[in-house]
């Protein structure tokens, strides 16, 4: 029985990355100067990656802004004074807000995805916002000449092209990042706000056949930025039912910050549909003591037990530095936790009799 393990996305920057980021602020260095700290830290994180024996590799988002804002570059039609989404230890993080039309995506995530794939020859998967994310662009007083309907058409337009670039650019798996999910109960505890996301969500990727959304998978979390969540005091058990409506084949779900995994688990295997792939988390980014492989094992052992092996996977919680500015966790502590997720997924597959891969 295979049991596949994959990375989430972010990973903290290197120094001299962090380094460049803040020259480039500042105007001291160009451009170019920094793309090619960017580009020497994508190596990097491949190389190290693949020195831990990852079979599936990531980029680090070592280029990427953040994992929500990489589509907005360059664009002079935002304003600021978005969205603030807060966090539980007092800080926050605000989204800018649309102010005038027509929205396009200034970057589309292929672009990480190629830079990636020219450093490695196993297989890469890529992290893409939800359109669900990026509805939150458009403001509360609709913006003259430009409704929010052709907002939506404009948003769910781009989201398909940007999944459908990294397809096409032969990523391993697309994920969507759908921190929101969890948050949106918050926001809204009737669940309306989450029923339109969902529904947003489905609405792009009902565009993709069966055989290409067997390569898109979600990721749902209650946010992981400075060691800290927006929404990890929300119930699972509310979000998860509506989390599977989604039509993709995969789902990648925090788990090993819950405080009673096994009613998740329990949850997870009443709403799991035949044929789709559900990866646990088994290492939390936020927790500062690195597990063991033998942990890592025993979390996997124990979803094995209300999931049937052949639809289970393993994957972090979250991504370990989803914005750059994120240095809560050092690089090295974000490789020795995956290299316990690998070792520790093995030990599980070993017990139950099958290979990772």
């Amino acid at each position: 029985m295979v049991i596949p393990t994959e990375p989430i996305g972010s990973i903290p920057r290197p120094t001299a990355l962090l380094n460049a980021l803040t020259e480039h602020g500042a105007g001291r260095i160009s451009d170019a100067a920094l793309a090619a700290a960017q580009t020497a830290a994508v190596a990097d994180t491949i190389e190290r990656l693949e020195r831990l024996g990852c079979p599936v590799l990531v980029d680090g988002e070592q280029s990427k802004p953040s994992f929500a804002t990489y589509p907005m570059g360059g664009q002079n039609r935002l304003d600021p004074s978005g969205v603030v989404i807060p966090f539980a230890d007092g800080h926050t993080r605000q989204l800018p807000r649309l102010a005038a039309g027509p929205f396009r995506y200034a970057v589309h995530a292929d672009t990480y995805l190629r830079q990636a794939r020219r450093h490695t020859e196993r297989p890469v998967k890529q992290a893409v916002i939800a359109p669900s994310a990026l509805s939150l662009l458009y403001p509360a007083e609709p913006l003259t000449g430009y409704s929010r309907d052709t907002f939506i058409d404009d948003l769910t337009g781009g989201a398909e092209t940007d999944i459908r670039r990294c397809l096409d650019a032969g990523a391993h798996m697309v994920q969507l990042d759908f921190t929101e999910a969890r948050l949106a109960l918050k926001l809204d505890p009737s669940g309306g706000l989450l029923d339109a996301f969902v529904a947003l969500n489905n609405q792009v990727l009902e565009r993709f056949s069966t055989a290409e959304r067997a390569r898109i998978g979600v990721h749902t979390c209650p946010g992981g930025d400075q060691d800290s969540t927006h929404s990890a005091d929300v119930d699972y058990a509310e979000l998860l039912p509506k989390l599977f409506e989604l039509k993709v084949g995969a789902f990648y779900v925090q788990l090993a910050s819950e405080p009673d995994p096994d009613r998740v688990l329990e949850v997870i295997a009443r709403h799991l549909a035949p044929g789709v792939r559900v990866f646990v988390g088994v290492t939390d980014p936020i927790d500062p003591r690195v597990e063991t492989p033998e942990e890592v094992r025993d979390r996997v052992l124990r979803a094995a037990r209300h999931i049937p092996v052949e639809q289970l996977g393993t994957c972090d919680d979250c991504g370990f530095a989803p914005f750059a500015d994120d240095t809560s966790t050092s690089r090295d502590t974000a490789f020795a936790k995956i290299a316990a997720r690998v070792q520790g997924t093995a030990l599980a597959a070993e017990a139950l009799g099958g290979l990772t891969t």
